[in-house]
């Protein structure tokens, strides 16, 4: 083998092979967690959830936390959201579940040693601004009783805007809440488009908002795109994304649209006949590719592009990238807490998932109960391949000594089956492979989850193989 330079893959660019990806294209697993969520299971209950908060605070230096609260509610339906969520104009559905999220930070905050601090807190839906400021803020506020909540520049504070539901005012409020990042949909600006989804959306007012934001000071502005919507061609979406570009959000992330009807019920108002082609997809996924390099944006992995100086691409270079439920984030180390229906989190060695429908988890917290559904407890074995899967998702590279220093193993003879595999990937010009480790190519980086199936136990030990998304 031919000895290769560890590292490269944090800077190296990304290059759109169209018959590689062709020959690619299965289905397989985004890896926000690993075990994944197909892994979990009922038998984790809330007294396993408190152990491994008890176990977490008794460490000598326990971790930060990282909050992640789910508002469901949404005032009008977007056919193509896969979200857990719920469609309602009757504002008393929201005090309700405020109601119950208000027990559930108290359980939840009692938990926790106070000197834990939240680094970072993310607000996801569904739309959490369909909560007015009152309630926002009021929210923050009982998280703020039980949570340490920090309020120096190193806090990551981010909410989800649906800019239909916010003015210039409204984002000088929720900055002054203590927000300083935000995630604004916007998935595309043609019109045609917009119709056939059900998210009709002005141009002009959520390019005011995302400078509106740059100028007030925030720290990170992101925009979400999707590609392969109905009726989207190469030259409607060029719009968007040169409209986008003008713009010059930190961060964008450009989805890949999964028509699955028959798992989610509003994409059944999609017209199946208008939905792109497998072909034209790719066109979408090249141009996407193309216009945001060529304008500067750096490919962190996945669906994700940041400008050079975003914290996103320090912390690829750094080797603090992770991925989590709302994709990559920064600072690894910390411990997430989910609050809300459906909500995951991860505490040390253990993934736990809430109740997923509104009615069954607000029944288990008015109960005194934590809302836990499920979850799994890590194995060794788990560690060692969600430490692997997490490098090759976010830093494209995996280095054998690494992993036999820390987890005791040979990884050679560890690794015997999987490493099989990667020399085919090295041989298809996936990966650059030598006895040291392994580094992904440019042509390989479109998939990298391709690369991270290889490790993932669960995918080869002979049960049904789990529905998910193709690659790419």
């Amino acid at each position: 083998m031919n000895v290769i330079h560890l590292g490269a893959a944090m800077t190296q660019k990304v290059q759109f092979d169209q018959a590689l990806i062709e020959r690619y294209n299965l289905s397989g697993p985004r890896y926000t967690s690993y075990p994944t969520a197909v892994q979990f299971h009922e038998g984790f209950d809330h007294v396993a959830y408190e152990r491994f908060v008890a176990a977490s605070n008794a460490e000598l230096i326990p971790r930060p936390l990282s909050v992640y609260m789910h508002l469901p509610f949404c005032n009008s339906l977007c056919y193509y959201c896969g979200c857990t969520k719920k469609i309602t104009r009757h504002p008393e559905h929201g005090k309700a579940y405020l109601r119950a999220l208000y027990r559930e930070i108290e359980m939840q905050g009692a938990l926790f040693d106070p000197d834990r601090q939240v680094q970072q807190l993310h607000l996801g839906g569904g739309t959490p601004t369909f909560f007015d400021d009152q309630q926002l803020a009021g929210l923050l506020e009982k998280l703020a009783k039980h949570f340490s909540l920090i309020n120096d520049d190193s806090r990551e504070y981010a909410i989800e805007l649906d800019p239909r539901t916010v003015d210039t005012h409204r984002l000088e409020a929720l900055q002054a809440m203590g927000f300083n990042r935000i995630s604004l949909g916007v998935q595309d600006f043609d019109p045609d488009v917009q119709k056939a989804v059900n998210r009709i959306q002005g141009v002009d007012e959520t390019l005011q908002l995302i400078r509106h934001a740059q100028q007030r000071g925030f720290d990170s502005v992101s925009v979400d795109l999707i590609y392969g919507l109905p009726l989207q061609t190469p030259q409607r979406f060029a719009k968007t994304l040169d409209l986008v570009v003008s713009a010059r959000p930190n961060r964008l992330a450009v989805y890949n649209y999964a028509h699955l009807p028959h798992l989610f019920r509003a994409q059944r108002m999609i017209r199946e006949d208008q939905v792109p082609d497998p072909a034209t997809r790719l066109d979408l996924l090249r141009q996407t590719i193309e216009t945001l390099t060529e304008a500067g944006y750096v490919y962190i992995g996945m669906d994700h592009f940041a400008l050079p100086d975003d914290e996103l691409n320090l912390a690829q270079q750094q080797g603090t990238l992770q991925r989590n439920f709302q994709g990559y984030s920064t600072n690894a180390d910390c411990d997430l807490v989910g609050l809300g229906a459906s909500a995951i989190g991860k505490i040390g060695d253990c993934y736990a998932q809430n109740l997923k429908t509104i009615p069954a988890w607000q029944s288990a917290v008015a109960a005194g109960d934590l809302p836990i559904w499920r979850g799994v407890t890590l194995s060794t074995e788990d560690r060692l391949r969600r430490c692997i899967i997490g490098s090759i998702m976010c830093q494209g590279e995996v280095h054998f000594p690494d992993y036999e220093h820390r987890f005791g193993i040979d990884f050679e003879q560890h690794f015997a089956f999987e490493l099989n595999a990667i020399e085919k990937l090295s041989i298809d010009g996936l990966l650059e492979l030598d006895n040291e480790g392994f580094v992904v190519t440019p042509r390989g980086r479109l998939l990298l989850r391709n690369v991270a199936m290889v490790f993932d136990e669960y995918l080869g030990n002979g049960t049904e193989k789990p529905k998910f998304s193709r690659v790419i």
